[in-house]
């Protein structure tokens, strides 16, 4: 039997490109993305972001064990 993991949507939040931008005071996406793209993610064209990378914080901790 095989188990396969539930695809998550992602989440912004939990993107590695979701900085805080303090002269602006707000959060947003680092990606360069042109208007086109920006559109259709903002809108809602897109079920997921193709430029997500979950940001763990640990990554570079478990390397070293």
């Amino acid at each position: 039997m095989e188990y396969r993991q539930k695809k998550r949507p992602a989440r912004c939040e939990d993107c590695e490109f979701y900085q805080y931008d303090p002269e602006l005071d707000l959060y947003s996406c680092g990606q360069n993305l042109d208007q086109d793209e920006l559109a259709r993610m903002s809108y809602g064209g897109v079920s997921e972001c193709p430029f997500f990378r979950f940001y763990d914080e640990f990554q570079s901790t478990r390397r070293q064990i």
